[in-house]
């Protein structure tokens, strides 16, 4: 089992229940038993140009648009950025962008 965030909160075990009552409830959300998986099929059979669509690889980029570079940082100020979850490289790029060029 993966290890939780420490920021985990697992429901009681009345809460629990009353999750799995709703579900019960809940006719969109049949549970999968052996007869249902013995019904499926690979999505390749069901549908194969999804599948293929899925898995094309995007191609080169005629110009590169961004440049990497090598930035120091203070750590609270890394660990600030960072806090605000994925996208935090653009939103730091947005905002110099902002502050360089008033825009």
């Amino acid at each position: 089992m993966p290890k939780l965030k420490p920021t985990h909160i697992s429901p009681t075990p009345e809460e629990d229940d009353e999750i799995n009552r709703g579900i019960a409830r809940d006719p969109d959300a049949p549970e999968l038993d052996d007869e249902w998986f013995a019904r499926t099929r690979p999505a390749i059979e069901v549908h194969p140009e999804l599948v293929e669509y899925s898995l094309r690889r995007r191609g080169k980029q005629k110009a590169p648009t961004k440049e990497r570079v090598t930035l120091r940082l203070d750590a609270d100020i890394a660990a600030h950025l960072r806090s605000s979850g994925p996208g935090w490289q653009t939103r730091l790029n947005e905002t110099l962008r902002r502050i360089v060029f008033g825009s």
